[in-house]
């Protein structure tokens, strides 16, 4: 073959090449490889859940390996073919896998040999063969864990005979090896077969493809063949179906695949087909121990009958009754195809019918329900069957068979909304239900009807006795409202007739029209541009027709344009035309608006305007000032049109007005006051012609050749009024102009107020004191007296800021002034409400001061220094706990209120705050207390002091400012103390000096001071045996110190107690309360230590437990030989053989003694086995017997004891109760009954296992 190399004869493939090229060879052989290392995967997962298949797999995959590589090596196929190393290599590394695979080898190395002891065999007659093991020395070791023990033997064949899983036969000793094996004996009950136990019904739903599980319940048996008979529904044709092994493990699977796949689908919906599934499941959860479920699937309808179960022994089980199981096909429900409206108007009179398919076993139930709006009600239609059934034996025969019904159902719409019917479940005659509606909404099984509020529209805002305005020219909006509408039913057509008014039936004809309301809308516009009568015919919605309201009927009327009739007159008095009045006759609708234009001489004409609130109305234009004017009417309005062009008449005339006066600022009686002065200047306005003379009313007072207006007249005071005050008027009496024409005038006169006493203004101070003391913050009303007429205005100021002026209004002559800050303040000015005032000089100033805060200081004999950096005071250093305090001078009003800041050092360089705390005081002179119970340097800062007039509670805000306060320091130094680093006991031999040696260890000697170095530290040796007590002080340099007194030595045995009695360090502060538990160490002076046997015994078993009376001082150690070798010591015998103690010695093996005359033998304890060390289960039945096999290892003769107790299952359990208990000496026949059979001790010549005590507790247990 192409690209492979031609072999020598001796060397080609077992098959040739003829019958199948080498690839193909290799391709198969290597796929084959794979597929066993595929199904060798398999394996080693069921042996994972399988706890009693380990050997089973093991032996097989060894086996199966072998052949494999043995037969590849036989077959010489090329690339494939590895020499003999080679190949036993494969074989011993795939075991070794195998090995770890089934759990013949335990990579934890470090425990082989470690409890395990060989065997020394030895001949005896009989069949019984003698091993020595050691599993009693286990279970002693498991409940004294607190015994050492030797070590066990170690043996090639304790690793190969776990790898081999039994193929070869090694005695391995386990945990469990001196009573192996058990027996059990089982009478086979009797089976039962349940068909449907929970008596269920079972239906097919109308999908396809589609099935139902009818479960049988066997108990005491697992079926292997199952015969039942089927009977379709409606026929007499009976089938026979028989179901084997393969067929009901596939039914099984299918199904617990189904569940799975129901359980994973969270979102699936719902599918009331999988109750039967979910109850069966339930159920088979709450199964007996010997009971278990089978299925039978069918997809057709009918009745099934079962006829037989039978086991893997071909033995039927006996059948429950009833053994007959209907499946008729599920009932159903939807609505028929008939069309229905589903969308109705209010107030229509014909309900709805509705038809209902039901198809099912009779008779039939129908749940629907009804939802108005969100409430919805249940209702159940029972007995639905076909109305010519009866209930003969025929018919009774065939009431399983479903039928096709169709059910009416007749429904009133009374309510308003949305009506939603559902058929929710069905039930047939079988008792089978099925809910229709969960979950999902479908058209079939769900009618909507929606019944609608009919609408309605009428006009808004017009009607009969209210038309609408129509201006000429334009638009008029008609709106028409529409109410009582359901948005479902918009958009809607709303019919308008328009019929025009009485001689407009030219220009505009009548119309019909259709307008369309919006459903976001309720108004509709209607434009309106000829007049005439408009009426809404008639509404319509989407499905609804409406109503029209009142007013339906909108009369639009059209306005015409305001016109005016004007006639001007002329007024003429005695110097000439004075002006013009027109009379106007207007018509439109009020109020009017009359525009106008007036012209004098060359002026620009200015444009004014006029308001009448009637259709007449006269205008009189009479102007103050002389000269050619010229009037004119522009424009008019009414309530409906604006400035409409008016064509009306003008007139021109020469005015000369008459003359007038009057004061200025008239329009009514005026006060003027005078304080100083003969005469009273006064403001008067002339009118008309220059010049004026004018005529007073004050002894007859008459001033002439006024030129100018507003002119200032300078009235004299009356004699008598002048000299003591009081009021006189001042009238107008006439004027006259230039003209000559006098006109008398009539205006309200000026009442003039002459006063002759000033208003004056002064402090007042009781006893001339005019000075006040209040808290800072607070304010102070300083008293005044005024004199003259208020309200009054004064003006004053602080002394200490003169360029600032304060004002104020008192309106009281006993008012005060508020003020804030203390000082002086003055009063500069003062005018009450007629005259300026005068301020009275020596009483012009107020004091006012604050009570002073309270303030604190140290007591001048304290003894510090001051730092001038930060003025701070630095107390002399004490001791950590020592009381300590500070004396404080207070100012203020007592009692005080001191808060204070407590801080120290941090390790970033600053101060960081412990504490904010307050403390008080009754007493101008007080004490301060010091913080001395933590180490290190202490700040106290005064923050804030308050007494009776500043309390901290409302001056919280009052702090002293940094470069006010008291400060002060300390620095706390920490008291010296010592102790042992731990209280372990310290071992000495005698004569040996204390000194630091390797008998110090585990810090037993370790001093740990506190303090600031050096140390004067004061040690006691006390010598309990000898009553004795040794003191010496030493200098220690260093925080740490390890016991070394050369000079003491200890001259006799037994304990010796070491004390620091007191330190000193460098600060000479007293010591700190030493450690009570730490203050002292205890040390151990021993002599040689010894060894002696308890008995005189010379033989041991293996697990006893050698007891020896030890001297010294414990821990010991002792050495000894076990068959030559010189292992670890222990109390507890693992290994047979001859034991030898060869030397002990005390605590650090220290003081070791040398033993040659204490050995003894150790003999290895018997075992026994039941069938051959395995668990065998035996089923028998009746007349049956069972051969039980029990095996004795050791050296005879023996003695052994039996027990049948209740059978266990095979998966494992707790054993069964004991029902009988035997003890034999030689080998007799037993007669064998149903039961597990179990060894539980054997004795042979020299040992027992277990030992007599611990039977005894067996047997107390059981």
């Amino acid at each position: 073959m192409p690209g492979e190399p031609t072999l020598p004869p001796g060397e080609q493939p077992l098959i040739p090449e003829r019958f199948l090229d080498v690839p193909s060879q290799r391709l198969y052989y290597l796929s084959l490889g794979l597929l066993l290392q595929a199904i060798k995967v398999f394996d080693v997962l069921q042996n994972i859940f399988a706890s009693d298949a380990t050997t089973y797999y093991g032996r097989k995959w060894l086996i199966i390996d072998f052949a494999y590589i043995a037969t590849l090596s036989r077959l010489r196929i090329p690339r494939l073919k590895y020499s003999r190393a080679v190949v036993l290599l494969q074989i011993l590394s795939i075991w070794f896998l195998d090995g770890i695979l089934f759990g013949g080898i335990s990579l934890n190395l470090g425990l082989m040999g470690s409890s395990e002891i060989s065997s020394v065999p030895s001949g005896i007659p009989s069949k019984l063969t003698t091993h020595s093991c050691l599993d009693r020395a286990h279970d002693i070791i498991q409940d004294r864990p607190d015994l050492p023990s030797t070590p066990e033997p170690f043996r090639l064949s304790d690793i190969f005979a776990p790898l081999t899983f039994g193929l070869f036969s090694f005695d391995t000793n386990s945990k469990d090896a001196r009573l192996l094996g058990q027996h059990t004996v089982r009478m086979s009950p009797i089976s039962t077969a349940h068909f449907n136990p929970q008596s269920h019904t079972f239906c097919l739903p109308p999908v396809s493809p589609v099935h139902v599980l009818v479960p049988i319940l066997v108990n005491n048996t697992t079926p292997t063949n199952v015969r039942y008979s089927f009977t379709p529904l409606g026929s007499g044709r009976v089938e026979y179906v028989e179901l084997g092994m393969k067929e009901l493990k596939a039914i099984e699977q299918a199904r617990a695949e189904g569940l799975q796949v129901v359980r994973n689908k969270d979102a699936g919906g719902y599918n009331e087909y999988d109750d039967e599934d979910e109850e069966e499941t339930d159920a088979g959860t709450r199964l007996q121990k010997t009971q278990s479920l089978v299925h039978l699937r069918f997809s057709k309808p009918g009745t099934i009958r079962l006829d037989r179960v039978l086991d893997n022994s071909n033995v039927a089980a006996r059948l429950v009754h009833p053994v007959e199981v209907t499946v008729v096909p599920c009932p159903t429900a939807q609505y028929t195809d008939d069309v229905v409206q589903d969308v109705r108007c209010a107030g229509e009179t014909s309900g709805v019918d509705l038809t209902i398919d039901i198809r099912g076993v009779p008779p039939l139930s129908l749940q629907w329900s009804k939802d108005v709006n969100g409430r919805k009600e249940y209702f159940l239609v029972e007995g639905i069957e076909d109305s010519g059934h009866s209930h003969t034996a025929q018919e009774v025969a065939r009431a399983r068979i479903p039928q096709k019904l169709k059910v009416p159902l007749s429904l009133s719409l009374d309510a308003l909304g949305k009506h939603t019917y559902n058929l929710e479940s069905v039930i047939d005659g079988m008792g089978n239900v099925v809910h229709l509606n969960e979950g999902y909404r479908d058209a079939k099984i769900t009618r909507s009807i929606s019944v609608l509020r009919r609408p309605s529209v009428s006009f808004k805002a017009c009607g009969p006795g209210n038309p609408t305005s129509l201006l000429i020219g334009s638009e008029v909006s008609v709106a028409l409202t529409v109410s009582n509408a359901d948005p479902m039913d918009g958009p809607w057509d709303i019919d308008v007739m328009f019929e025009p008014a009485s001689g407009n039936g030219k220009r505009m004809k009548p119309w019909d029209k259709k307008l369309q309301a919006q459903e976001n809308k309720d108004d509709v516009i209607l434009k309106a541009g000829v007049p005439g009568e408009y009426v809404v015919t008639g509404i319509r919605g989407k499905y609804c027709d409406g109503d029209v309201l009142a007013p339906e009927t909108c009369k639009v009327i059209e306005k015409a344009m305001p016109t005016a009739e004007i006639e001007w007159k002329r007024i003429h008095e005695c110097s000439g035309d004075t002006g013009v009045s027109a009379s106007l006759v207007m018509h439109g609708t009020p109020p009017f608006q009359v525009y106008y234009r007036s012209q004098r001489d060359a002026e620009p004409p200015r444009d004014l305007v006029k308001t009448f609130t009637s259709s007449r109305g006269e205008l009189t234009l009479q102007p103050e000032h002389s000269g050619h004017y010229y009037y004119t009417f522009v424009q008019l309005s009414d309530a409906y049109y604006k400035k409409v062009a008016l064509d009306g008449p003008s007139i021109d005339q020469i005015v000369h007005p008459l003359a007038a006066a009057d004061f200025v600022g008239g329009r009514g009686r005026r006060v003027v006051s005078s304080c100083e002065g003969v005469t009273v200047g006064i403001e008067v306005d002339l009118r008309g012609t220059p010049p004026w003379n004018l005529e007073l009313q004050v002894d007859a007072l008459e001033i002439t050749d006024i030129k100018t207006s507003p002119t200032r007249i300078l009235v004299p005071i009356p004699s008598v009024i002048d000299k003591e005050g009081g009021t006189f008027d001042v009238e107008l009496v006439s004027v006259v102009d230039s003209y000559g024409c006098r006109r008398p005038i009539s205006v309200p006169g000026v009442s003039v107020n002459v006063r002759r006493m000033k208003p004056t203004v002064k402090f007042y101070g009781k006893h001339g004191q005019r000075d006040i003391i209040i808290l800072e913050d607070d304010g102070a009303d300083l008293p005044l007296r005024l004199t003259g007429d208020g309200p009054w205005k004064i003006k004053y100021r602080h002394k200490g800021n003169l360029d600032q002026v304060f004002t104020a209004v008192l309106k009281s002559p006993n008012d005060y002034i508020h003020v804030t800050q203390k000082g002086v303040y003055e009063i500069i000015e003062v005018t009450d409400s007629q005259c300026p005032g005068s301020v009275i000089e020596s009483e012009n100033t107020y004091t006012v001061d604050w009570v002073p805060r309270p303030f604190a200081r140290l007591d001048p004999a304290t003894v510090c220094t001051v730092e001038p950096y930060n003025r701070s005071h630095i107390l002399p250093p004490i001791c950590k706990g020592q009381d300590a305090h500070v004396d404080l001078e207070l100012t203020g009003r007592p009692p005080f209120q001191i808060m204070y800041n407590i801080a120290r050092n941090d390790e970033a360089g600053g101060t960081i705050v412990l504490d904010q705390p307050t403390f008080s005081s009754i007493q101008p002179h007080t004490r301060f207390q010091l913080h001395t119970s933590i180490v290190g340097r202490k700040y106290y800062e005064v923050k804030q002091i308050g007494d009776s007039a500043y309390p901290l509670a409302k001056h919280k805000n009052a702090v002293i400012p940094r470069s006010e306060r008291l400060l002060f320091e300390q620095e706390v130094m920490a008291r010296p103390s010592a102790k042992f680093k731990n209280d372990n006991r310290i071992l000495f031999c005698l004569n040996d000096a204390l000194t630091s040696r390797e008998a110090i260890s585990n810090d037993g000697g370790v001093i740990q001071l506190d303090g600031t170095p050096p140390f004067q530290l004061a040690l006691s040796i006390r010598n309990l045996a000898a009553s004795q007590v040794h003191r010496e002080t030493v200098e220690v340099h260093d925080k740490t110190w390890i016991l070394d007194l050369p000079s003491y030595r200890f001259t006799s045995i037994g304990p010796h107690q070491i004390t620091v009695e007191s330190v000193q360090d460098s600060s000479h502060c007293e010591q700190k309360e030493l450690h009570p538990l730490r203050r002292s160490i205890w040390v151990d002076v021993a002599e040689s230590a010894a060894i002696t046997p308890v008995d005189k015994r010379v033989d041991f078993c293996v697990g006893d437990v050698a007891q020896f009376q030890l001297e010294g001082t414990p821990p010991w150690s002792i050495g000894y030989r076990i068959n030559g070798k010189s292992p670890q010591f222990s109390l507890m015998h693992q290994q047979a053989g001859e034991f030898t103690v060869t030397s002990v010695s005390q605590q650090q093996k220290l003081c070791k003694a040398t033993i040659t005359d204490l050995q003894f033998s150790v003999h290895p304890l018997p075992a026994a086995q039941v069938g051959h060390g395995k668990r065998i289960f035996q089923d028998i039945h009746e007349g049956d017997q069972a051969e039980i096999v029990f095996t004795l290892i050791g050296e005879p003769p023996f003695t052994f004891t039996y027990q049948r107790a209740e059978p266990i299952p095979k998966k494992g359990g707790k054993p069964g109760k004991v029902l009988e208990t035997h003890t034999v000496s030689d080998t007799t026949d037993l007669h064998v009954v149903a039961g597990t059979w179990t060894v539980t001790s054997i004795s042979d010549r020299h040992c027992r296992y277990p030992t007599q005590s611990d039977g005894m507790v067996e047997k107390t247990r059981h």
